[in-house]
């Protein structure tokens, strides 16, 4: 690189004020969305994070496309944190009902990541296919500790998981704690104690 080629002080400062507001526009956003929900107007991001429209929209053209990037820099967060929590315990029944608890206890505090998660099971198909995976490897885990219901499949868990959310959804500002009942009752029917056959599916 030539000194003709070397970006100009006027030029770093433009650059670096642009990562600051693009820093404090996903900073807003990540709690605006929790808050509120991904129905929310942009223009409380733009007013939470100090920046204009026109800013945000440079950043961002469309409202889709900051509610992805949110929500997915969170889902990884989450699915990340669940997979380091999982690995750190030894036994598999508690692994796979600590994510339970982790999932729902996060989705209670982020209402645009519960509706990304019970409308297509994640942000992007990417992160609905790693979340699949790792509730893949908690089943099985289960499985072959004989501590899991037979006949229970990866499928049946990841329904599960989606009308837990679904429950956290609909009874977070009536009754916030309202899925730790069902989530505690759902577990229960998972158990290997539970030997009645399940019903067949098509």
């Amino acid at each position: 690189m030539t000194l003709a080629d070397q970006p100009t002080p006027a030029t770093r400062g433009r650059r670096a004020d642009a990562e600051r507001n693009r820093a404090a526009i996903m900073e807003a956003a990540s709690a605006v969305f929790a808050e509120l929900g991904g129905t929310v107007d942009v223009r409380e991001i733009a007013r939470r994070s100090g920046v204009g429209m026109g800013t945000l929209y440079r950043h961002f053209p469309t409202k889709e496309d900051l509610l992805v990037t949110v929500l997915e820099q969170q889902f990884t967060a989450w699915l990340t944190e669940a997979h380091q929590q999982a690995s750190a315990t030894e036994d598999p029944w508690q692994a796979l009902t600590g994510f339970f608890e982790q999932m729902l206890t996060t989705q209670a505090g982020n209402r645009a990541l519960v509706e990304s998660y019970v409308a297509t099971g994640g942000p992007t198909s990417s992160c609905a296919q790693r979340c699949y995976s790792f509730i893949d490897d908690l089943r099985t885990r289960c499985r072959d500790a004989g501590v899991l219901r037979p006949g229970v499949t990866t499928a049946d868990l990841v329904l599960l998981s989606t009308s837990l959310s679904q429950a956290v959804q609909i009874t977070g500002d009536t009754n916030p704690d309202q899925w730790r009942r069902l989530l505690r009752i759902s577990l229960d029917g998972l158990s290997s104690h539970n030997t009645e056959p399940l019903p067949a599916t098509d």
